[in-house]
Protein backbone atom coordinates (compact mmCIF):
# COMPACT_ATOMS: atom_id res chain seq x y z
CA UNK A 1 0.00 0.00 0.00
CA UNK A 2 1.46 3.27 -1.34
CA UNK A 3 1.45 6.44 1.43
CA UNK A 4 -1.44 8.43 -1.01
CA UNK A 5 -3.59 4.74 -0.96
CA UNK A 6 -2.93 4.85 2.82
CA UNK A 7 -3.98 8.39 3.44
CA UNK A 8 -7.57 7.57 1.23
CA UNK A 9 -8.20 4.70 2.90
CA UNK A 10 -7.54 6.18 6.49
CA UNK A 11 -9.39 9.21 5.31
CA UNK A 12 -12.60 7.46 4.11
CA UNK A 13 -12.85 5.39 7.14
CA UNK A 14 -12.73 8.10 9.56
CA UNK A 15 -16.05 9.55 7.44
CA UNK A 16 -17.91 6.99 7.82
CA UNK A 17 -16.51 7.32 11.80
CA UNK A 18 -16.75 10.40 12.49
CA UNK A 19 -17.45 14.56 11.15
CA UNK A 20 -14.28 15.57 11.27
CA UNK A 21 -12.57 16.20 8.26
CA UNK A 22 -8.62 15.14 7.43
CA UNK A 23 -6.48 17.94 9.04
CA UNK A 24 -5.36 19.41 6.11
CA UNK A 25 -7.92 18.06 3.39
CA UNK A 26 -10.00 21.27 3.01
CA UNK A 27 -6.11 22.93 2.38
CA UNK A 28 -5.11 20.69 -0.73
CA UNK A 29 -1.68 20.75 1.13
CA UNK A 30 0.69 17.29 -0.29
CA UNK A 31 2.36 17.81 3.57
CA UNK A 32 1.08 18.79 6.71
CA UNK A 33 3.22 18.70 9.77
CA UNK A 34 1.63 16.88 12.37
CA UNK A 35 3.07 16.92 15.85
CA UNK A 36 1.71 14.14 18.43
CA UNK A 37 0.49 15.22 21.99
CA UNK A 38 0.89 12.35 24.31
CA UNK A 39 -0.32 12.46 27.87
CA UNK A 40 2.96 11.26 29.44
CA UNK A 41 6.72 13.06 29.48
CA UNK A 42 6.89 16.83 27.28
CA UNK A 43 5.90 16.52 23.75
CA UNK A 44 5.55 20.30 22.63
CA UNK A 45 9.69 20.91 22.85
CA UNK A 46 11.43 22.63 19.92
CA UNK A 47 9.02 25.11 19.43
CA UNK A 48 10.36 26.66 16.34
CA UNK A 49 11.42 23.37 14.28
CA UNK A 50 8.18 22.59 12.85
CA UNK A 51 7.99 26.32 10.80
CA UNK A 52 12.34 26.05 10.22
CA UNK A 53 11.87 22.64 8.57
CA UNK A 54 8.06 23.74 6.95
CA UNK A 55 10.43 26.62 5.12
CA UNK A 56 13.08 24.59 3.40
CA UNK A 57 10.45 21.96 2.01
CA UNK A 58 8.78 25.34 0.36
CA UNK A 59 12.40 26.18 -0.85
CA UNK A 60 13.62 23.48 -1.74
CA UNK A 61 10.55 21.12 -2.71
CA UNK A 62 7.75 21.77 -5.52
CA UNK A 63 5.55 20.04 -2.52
CA UNK A 64 2.27 22.28 -1.58
CA UNK A 65 2.83 22.55 1.63
CA UNK A 66 0.38 23.83 4.74
CA UNK A 67 2.87 26.69 6.53
CA UNK A 68 1.39 25.62 9.90
CA UNK A 69 2.19 22.91 12.68
CA UNK A 70 -0.55 21.05 13.38
CA UNK A 71 -0.70 19.65 17.06
CA UNK A 72 -2.96 16.99 17.85
CA UNK A 73 -3.53 14.08 20.25
CA UNK A 74 -1.68 10.58 19.47
CA UNK A 75 -5.41 9.23 21.31
CA UNK A 76 -6.90 11.10 18.04
CA UNK A 77 -8.41 9.20 15.85
CA UNK A 78 -7.78 12.49 12.97
CA UNK A 79 -3.68 11.41 13.72
CA UNK A 80 -4.90 8.51 11.46
CA UNK A 81 -4.70 10.76 8.61
CA UNK A 82 -1.43 12.41 8.68
CA UNK A 83 0.94 12.18 5.95
CA UNK A 84 3.73 12.60 8.76
CA UNK A 85 3.97 12.58 12.43
CA UNK A 86 6.37 13.99 14.55
CA UNK A 87 6.89 12.68 18.28
CA UNK A 88 9.83 13.65 20.77
CA UNK A 89 10.41 14.83 24.31
CA UNK A 90 13.03 14.23 27.43
CA UNK A 91 10.67 12.64 30.00
CA UNK A 92 9.62 9.30 30.43
CA UNK A 93 6.68 7.85 27.48
CA UNK A 94 4.43 6.32 28.63
CA UNK A 95 1.26 5.42 25.98
CA UNK A 96 -2.18 5.27 26.98
CA UNK A 97 -4.31 2.56 25.79
CA UNK A 98 -5.81 4.90 23.00
CA UNK A 99 -2.27 6.35 22.28
CA UNK A 100 -1.11 2.73 22.03
CA UNK A 101 -3.95 1.56 19.26
CA UNK A 102 -3.48 4.38 16.70
CA UNK A 103 0.32 4.35 17.27
CA UNK A 104 0.09 1.14 16.21
CA UNK A 105 -2.64 1.14 13.51
CA UNK A 106 -0.99 4.03 11.78
CA UNK A 107 2.46 2.76 11.07
CA UNK A 108 1.07 -0.83 10.47
CA UNK A 109 -1.33 0.47 7.59
CA UNK A 110 1.27 2.97 6.02
CA UNK A 111 1.66 5.61 8.65
CA UNK A 112 5.55 7.25 9.03
CA UNK A 113 6.41 8.66 12.43
CA UNK A 114 9.75 10.55 12.97
CA UNK A 115 10.80 10.12 16.82
CA UNK A 116 13.46 11.98 18.15
CA UNK A 117 14.99 11.91 21.75
CA UNK A 118 15.71 15.35 23.12
CA UNK A 119 18.04 14.32 25.47
CA UNK A 120 20.50 13.13 23.11
CA UNK A 121 20.78 10.06 25.42
CA UNK A 122 20.81 6.29 24.71
CA UNK A 123 20.30 5.42 28.55
CA UNK A 124 18.03 8.61 28.95
CA UNK A 125 14.56 8.44 30.34
CA UNK A 126 12.73 9.28 26.79
CA UNK A 127 15.10 6.09 25.29
CA UNK A 128 14.67 3.70 27.98
CA UNK A 129 11.26 4.91 28.37
CA UNK A 130 9.85 5.08 24.11
CA UNK A 131 12.00 1.61 23.45
CA UNK A 132 10.05 0.13 25.99
CA UNK A 133 6.83 0.78 24.25
CA UNK A 134 8.11 0.23 20.59
CA UNK A 135 8.91 -3.38 22.14
CA UNK A 136 5.37 -3.91 23.97
CA UNK A 137 3.89 -2.57 20.58
CA UNK A 138 5.77 -4.48 17.52
CA UNK A 139 8.05 -7.09 19.65
CA UNK A 140 11.81 -6.81 21.37
CA UNK A 141 13.58 -7.02 17.99
CA UNK A 142 11.42 -4.52 15.77
CA UNK A 143 13.59 -1.47 16.26
CA UNK A 144 17.04 -1.97 14.66
CA UNK A 145 19.74 0.05 13.26
CA UNK A 146 19.52 1.39 9.93
CA UNK A 147 22.67 1.26 7.28
CA UNK A 148 23.75 4.04 6.18
CA UNK A 149 23.10 2.90 2.32
CA UNK A 150 19.16 3.24 3.17
CA UNK A 151 17.16 5.18 0.84
CA UNK A 152 16.65 7.75 3.28
CA UNK A 153 20.19 8.94 2.86
CA UNK A 154 19.35 9.92 -0.98
CA UNK A 155 15.88 10.36 -1.10
CA UNK A 156 16.47 14.19 -2.09
CA UNK A 157 19.92 15.53 -1.18
CA UNK A 158 22.65 12.62 -0.97
CA UNK A 159 24.19 12.31 2.82
CA UNK A 160 26.55 9.29 4.00
CA UNK A 161 24.93 8.73 6.79
CA UNK A 162 22.53 11.15 9.46
CA UNK A 163 24.71 14.24 10.19
CA UNK A 164 25.93 15.47 13.50
CA UNK A 165 24.23 18.02 15.64
CA UNK A 166 26.26 20.69 17.45
CA UNK A 167 25.26 19.08 20.51
CA UNK A 168 26.46 15.63 19.76
CA UNK A 169 30.06 17.41 18.81
CA UNK A 170 30.22 19.58 21.87
CA UNK A 171 30.00 16.70 24.18
CA UNK A 172 26.40 16.94 25.81
CA UNK A 173 23.93 13.91 26.35
CA UNK A 174 25.87 10.47 26.59
CA UNK A 175 29.15 12.57 25.13
CA UNK A 176 28.70 10.56 22.32
CA UNK A 177 28.38 11.26 18.33
CA UNK A 178 25.38 8.50 17.39
CA UNK A 179 26.76 7.42 13.68
CA UNK A 180 23.35 5.31 12.80
CA UNK A 181 19.70 5.73 13.45
CA UNK A 182 17.04 3.71 14.04
CA UNK A 183 13.99 2.51 12.34
CA UNK A 184 10.88 0.13 12.41
CA UNK A 185 10.27 -1.58 9.20
CA UNK A 186 6.77 -2.59 8.28
CA UNK A 187 6.91 -5.19 5.67
CA UNK A 188 10.30 -3.83 4.09
CA UNK A 189 8.46 0.01 4.74
CA UNK A 190 10.09 2.19 7.22
CA UNK A 191 7.45 3.34 9.53
CA UNK A 192 9.04 4.67 12.75
CA UNK A 193 12.60 6.58 12.36
CA UNK A 194 14.04 6.90 15.59
CA UNK A 195 16.83 9.44 16.57
CA UNK A 196 19.34 9.55 19.50
CA UNK A 197 20.87 12.65 17.75
CA UNK A 198 18.48 15.66 19.03
CA UNK A 199 17.85 16.98 15.50
CA UNK A 200 14.75 18.84 17.14
CA UNK A 201 16.84 21.28 19.52
CA UNK A 202 19.59 21.40 16.25
CA UNK A 203 16.45 22.35 13.60
CA UNK A 204 15.42 24.89 16.41
CA UNK A 205 16.52 28.53 15.89
CA UNK A 206 14.97 31.73 15.07
CA UNK A 207 14.40 31.43 11.28
CA UNK A 208 16.35 35.11 10.55
CA UNK A 209 19.81 33.10 11.98
CA UNK A 210 19.32 30.63 9.29
CA UNK A 211 21.44 33.05 6.11
CA UNK A 212 24.80 32.49 8.74
CA UNK A 213 24.88 28.71 8.89
CA UNK A 214 27.79 27.62 6.51
CA UNK A 215 25.44 24.89 5.28
CA UNK A 216 21.72 24.79 5.97
CA UNK A 217 21.14 22.35 8.64
CA UNK A 218 17.17 20.59 7.76
CA UNK A 219 18.48 19.48 4.78
CA UNK A 220 18.31 16.36 6.12
CA UNK A 221 14.91 17.46 7.32
CA UNK A 222 13.63 17.75 3.85
CA UNK A 223 14.97 14.42 3.51
CA UNK A 224 13.32 12.28 5.99
CA UNK A 225 10.03 14.26 4.47
CA UNK A 226 10.80 13.28 1.06
CA UNK A 227 11.51 10.15 1.86
CA UNK A 228 8.10 9.29 4.04
CA UNK A 229 6.00 10.67 1.10
CA UNK A 230 7.60 8.26 -0.82
CA UNK A 231 6.83 5.07 0.65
Amino acid sequence: MTRSEFLRLMAGGLASAMLARPLAAAGGYDFWFTRLRYDSGDWDVDQRMPSNLITSLIDYTTLRVDPKEHVIALSDPRMLTAPFCYLAGHKLVEFSAAERRNFERYVRNGGFVLVDDCNHDIDGLFARSFEAQMAKIFGSKALKQLPNTHPLYRSFFKFDGPPNTGFELNGWGDDLVHDYLKGIEIEGRLGVLYSNKDYGCEWDYDWRNKRFLAEDNTRFGVNIVMYALSV
